[in-house]
């Protein structure tokens, strides 16, 4: 064979080398991202009641597979902030999140009252014209005032979400005197207004935190936060509430039953 032809071989079977190497790589990342996706739900579950994961090995062979992938794992557990490694321990949970169900109408205190006591952080309570997008939503003139309400709400003392909330004037000055620092809206607008919430409208994204939104919810900037979108209805019908709420990541899973129509 001429000394090109070796060459050319030579370089195929590297090229081929090199190829069969990165898709080995890929596949381990898929799976430990398949596995970093099976253990985070059982931490969200408290599957391990300690707080401990078992064992690299004992996870291996559970999950038959090796030492390397559940390492990566639990790297990517570790960079999501939900586990950390203890010496002479191991690998145990570093904080936990808390359920919030999207399959009812309920107010922050009220979804996790299970998980200890909601405070609210009163930032601002002010009226402001209302912008465009609001002024639609909540069914006011474009420019009418409106009641905006921004809080910084608390679990067990904890940072838990940063809420901006407009409530049309004729509804929202009556929860002016109102103990919003202890009170879910939901509760206060119900007994203003003598008429049950029916619905809301809600849209679930994830988005980086800003500078204001981490310094105040005490998380880094630019880290994951969940915006919650929600417009809520009066049993009549009546738009009463918009709400823009970021949670924190890292302290909130969002959970739902959803049935599949006939």
């Amino acid at each position: 064979m001429p000394p090109s032809e070796r060459l050319r071989d030579h370089v195929g079977q590297g090229a081929t080398t090199v190829a069969a190497h990165r898709t080995r790589r890929r596949l381990r990342a898929d799976r430990a991202r398949q596995l970093a996706d099976l253990l985070r739900r059982q931490l969200l579950t408290d599957a391990f009641p300690d707080g401990a994961l078992p064992h690299e090995d004992a996870l291996a062979a559970e999950y038959d597979a090796t030492r390397n992938t559940v390492r990566q794992a639990l790297d990517l557990l570790r960079a999501e902030g939900l586990v950390t490694r203890q010496p002479g321990v191991g690998t145990v949970l570093a904080t936990r999140k808390y359920p919030h169900g999207l399959d009812r109408l309920m107010g922050l205190a009220e979804t996790l009252h299970e998980h200890g006591r909601v405070t609210n952080e009163v930032r601002a309570t002010v009226p402001v014209p209302a912008p465009a997008p609001v002024a639609e939503r909540l069914r006011v003139p474009p420019g009418a005032d409106v009641l905006y309400i921004e809080r910084l709400r608390r679990l067990n003392g904890v940072p838990l979400s940063l809420d901006h909330t407009y409530l049309p004037l004729d509804t929202g000055t009556a929860l002016l005197g109102a103990d919003l620092e202890n009170n879910d809206v939901f509760h206060l607008l119900e007994s203003v207004t003598g008429t049950p919430l029916g619905h809301a409208e809600i849209n679930l994204e994830a988005v980086s935190a800003d500078a204001h939104s981490a310094a105040v919810l005490e998380t880094p900037r630019g880290a994951a936060v969940l915006m919650l979108e929600r417009l809520t209805h009066l049993s009549d019908g009546r738009p009463v509430d918009l709400e823009f709420i970021r949670f924190r990541g890292d302290r909130i899973a969002m959970s739902g039953l959803l049935h599949r129509s006939a």
